[in-house]
């Protein structure tokens, strides 16, 4: 069987968001088959385009887009319009009007002065599906703020278990190595439209999805948020250590560091026989997961001076064969060339014609027996849709 159409063919997306969480959600439309529409300041464009560097090089030897733009905003339509001027707000209230999906993620409030807010869309096209990304929400007493990833991260209790813990070298509140609540949110943001477009199918029914950064990053702290729920005890920053399992965290080798994740008391019986230790298996400060978590400061130590003694690949293999779940900490370069990623297709490669080398971007995770995520196009040159995009519309 030969797959022509993404399983979202037919859902047409207009898409008025820009930097990350926005993006994301609707590229992974994008992936998905539907056509997205991304509307963009005349000139300037998404503010990511200019995040660099690094930047693309165009065949003429000039700076391109910046590779952050690169990253989400593969599969869609570039079309730039001035929505503050009558002729712009129109154009999108009548691109609206033909679309399934509107994603947006402007201050709260901040598009009913043109009229595309979402009683405004909602009134020409009942049908929409009307997400809103903010940074606290459509109410409560900090939806008028601003919302960025970092001061989230910090907020949202984040940066309070990221980090050295107190009187190590190094301790302070720490973020993450990405925008996590940008990308989480883009997710939760992408789940939410795919249950409000199965209602509208089925009723005929738009409504208003309300995604809050705050909110999402009060969900992403999970186990975290239940420790405290149960405890009353709120956690805090233990470096990589884990807060309810030992050992789970990286150990030196002589030539790198292998993180070993043990999940249960026969996976830690195999690691002290893998380690030439078996009698640690069966030693009472170790016994149980509970008792490690206990006895970390004892446990930690020891088996460090136990791997330290061996290479990274000579671990790995010890541990592989006795079922012992461990990953080596691999720089970005290196999970590109680890065989699994290469056998997965982790990378997309697709040329535009105005740059010089090929755009390479990460692969959509999602994989369909059926309905196979689709690359069937670059993230867009500014403006290079407009034409062929408004030609679609017509004046009443």
């Amino acid at each position: 069987m030969t797959q022509t159409q993404g399983p979202l063919s037919g859902v047409r997306v207009l898409d008025l968001s820009r930097v990350l969480a926005g993006p994301w959600a609707t590229q992974t439309l994008a992936d998905l088959g539907a056509e997205v529409i991304k509307i963009e300041r005349p000139g300037e464009g998404d503010d990511t385009r200019h995040w660099g560097p690094p930047f693309t090089t165009t065949t003429d030897g000039s700076k391109g887009d910046a590779a952050y733009f690169m990253c989400a905003n593969r599969g869609k339509k570039s079309v730039t319009l001035d929505i503050a001027t009558p002729e712009g707000a129109e154009a999108v209230r009548r691109l609206a009007a033909t679309c399934d999906v509107v994603v947006e993620n402007f201050k709260t409030g901040g598009l009913a002065k043109y009229g595309l807010d979402h009683a405004g869309l909602s009134a020409v096209n009942p049908k929409l599906v009307y997400c809103s990304i903010t940074g606290f929400g459509q109410d409560g007493p900090d939806a008028h703020r601003a919302g960025y990833d970092y001061m989230i991260q910090a907020m949202g209790g984040l940066m309070s278990i990221t980090g050295q813990p107190d009187g190590a070298p190094g301790a302070e509140p720490m973020k993450v190595g990405v925008a996590v609540v940008d990308l989480f949110t883009g997710l939760y943001a992408s789940n939410a439209i795919l249950a409000a477009l199965w209602h509208a199918r089925a009723t005929g029914e738009g409504q208003h999805v309300d995604i809050a950064l705050f909110d999402v990053q009060a969900a992403m702290l999970a186990n975290q948020a239940t420790n405290w729920f149960v405890s009353g005890k709120a956690p805090t920053r233990m470096g990589n250590a884990h807060p309810n399992l030992a050992p789970y965290q990286p150990f030196p080798c002589s030539d790198g560091m292998v993180v070993i994740a043990v999940g249960n008391d026969g996976q830690f019986r195999a690691l002290a026989k893998a380690l030439g230790m078996e009698p640690m298996g069966a030693d009472p400060r170790f016994s149980t997961n509970a008792l490690r978590v206990q006895n970390r400061a004892e446990l930690s130590p020891t088996l460090s001076a136990l791997t330290a003694s061996f290479t990274m690949k000579e671990l790995m293999a010890a541990l592989e064969a006795a079922g012992v779940p461990c990953g080596p900490v691999n720089t970005i370069d290196q999970v590109f060339e680890e065989p699994q990623a290469i056998h997965r297709g982790l990378t997309v490669e697709q040329t535009r014609p105005d740059l010089a080398t090929p755009i390479r971007t990460v692969a959509s995770p999602i994989r369909l027996s059926r309905t196979p995520v689709r690359y069937d196009a670059p993230p867009p040159k500014l403006g290079q849709d407009t034409d062929d995009v408004l030609a679609t519309i017509k004046p009443d």
